[in-house]
């Protein structure tokens, strides 16, 4: 009898079972399951629904990109099931049979490609419209090349840095009247810290001369040397927007930020990994020229920085005033000579008991960063004062 049964089981074919499949599976779609899903029979085979990870920063501020806002309850409920649907549907048609023809069809893999890639450009167009922030040049591959520099971006940059370094000192030391107060306190920070010890400076922002400007105050075995110049944030939308541009402002160690984009942006990531590696930072925390010079709520960006830096930087706060006379913001935009710049470098900020404080207490990290860039803002408010005191002295 076993015999019998294998025997006849060596008769089937195997079209023949994939056949008698197929006509169950259609039979049992009559039945049981809806006859068409926009004009095709579709079934998802194992599709599990994709839910997104929460986000690693679970409180956003008022910093961050309105993507990442938190919303009324009802409206995220709405939000979340609208979402929820948008990815099944995707999943039912990326995993599908379709059994108009009596056959059983697995997506190919360029389709699977073609709709991977439709998605991505949905998600990217959709994160550009909400953050509401233009990106008129694309600026994702310089990440990488100021994280690992090669031997050829070194030699390059050495010229780009020199160059500029030259004429900024001719700019701010001989063209103009330039008076630096407390300049040991830069110098004994830049040349002297501890080797692995990050530097961060920060400053106010009146002129787009004031970095590299200001630099022109330092010998020039420091302002001209690239292994020991400053790393600063520039915005995407003045320096970034051409790639000659780009290309003369990366090999200038400047670093791409977006204006816009929150604390969480790849610029703050890197200054922060710069600081890991001991290097020197400079941050503008009003985070635009403040052409009107108003007492402006610094940028928490800064906040980030030094707490999340594997190693306390240490912070050096500096005033100028009269930047905006050596180039000033309206056009044509040319630089002028024979006009006052006062420099006051002040006391370097000691957080580090502060800053460990937050962390032994563990709080919350849009507080933490909130208190740190509070004692920055406490430091400038009274450089500020002196400093616009001594530029006034020298009428």
């Amino acid at each position: 009898m076993l015999m019998a049964i294998y025997a006849n089981l060596r008769r089937i074919r195997p079209d023949q079972v994939n056949l008698t499949a197929t006509r169950s599976l259609w039979h049992w779609h009559r039945q049981h399951l809806p006859r068409s899903i926009y004009g095709q029979h579709v079934y998802k085979l194992g599709a599990r629904l994709y839910v997104q990870a929460p986000e690693a920063r679970p409180m956003p501020d008022d910093r961050s990109p309105p993507g990442l806002q938190p919303q009324p309850l009802q409206k995220r409920d709405q939000s979340q099931q609208t979402a929820q649907c948008r990815d099944q549907s995707q999943q039912t048609e990326s995993l599908h049979i379709n059994l108009s023809s009596h056959s059983i069809r697995q997506s190919t893999e360029k389709e699977l490609k073609e709709q991977e890639s439709r998605s991505q450009n949905k998600g990217s167009t959709s994160s550009n419209m909400s953050s509401g922030v233009e990106i008129p040049y694309p600026i994702d591959w310089i990440f990488p090349r100021l994280r690992n520099p090669s031997t050829l971006w070194f030699i390059t940059s050495q010229v780009v840095i020199t160059l500029v370094g030259l004429i900024s000192k001719i700019i701010l030391v001989l063209m103009n009247k330039t008076k630096v107060h407390n300049k040991e306190r830069l110098m004994k920070a830049v040349a002297k810290r501890p080797k692995g010890i990050p530097l961060v400076t920060v400053s106010n922002h009146y002129s787009c001369f004031d970095d590299p400007g200001i630099w022109g105050i330092l010998p020039i075995r420091y302002a001209c040397n690239t292994f020991r110049i400053r790393w600063s944030m520039a915005a995407h939308d003045i320096c970034f927007t051409k790639k000659m541009h780009a290309m003369f402002f990366m090999y200038g160690k400047c670093i791409p930020v977006v204006r816009g984009h929150g604390v969480y942006q790849e610029a703050i990531n890197l200054c922060i990994e710069k600081c890991a590696l001991g290097h020197w930072v400079h941050i503008f925390p009003e985070g635009k020229v403040n052409m009107e010079k108003e007492d402006l709520r610094l940028k928490w960006g800064v906040g980030r920085i030094i707490y999340e830096s594997p190693r306390m930087p240490i912070i050096v706060p500096l005033w100028h005033e009269g930047m905006d006379n050596v180039l000033p913001n309206v056009e044509p935009y040319k630089l002028h000579w024979g006009k006052k710049v006062t420099i006051n470098i002040g006391e370097p900020l000691d957080l580090n008991a502060f800053v460990q404080d937050l962390k032994d207490k563990r709080v919350p990290e849009p507080v933490a960063r909130k208190l740190i860039t509070d004692k920055i803002q406490d430091a400038f408010r009274a450089l500020r004062s002196e400093t616009e005191r001594l530029h006034g002295e020298r009428a």
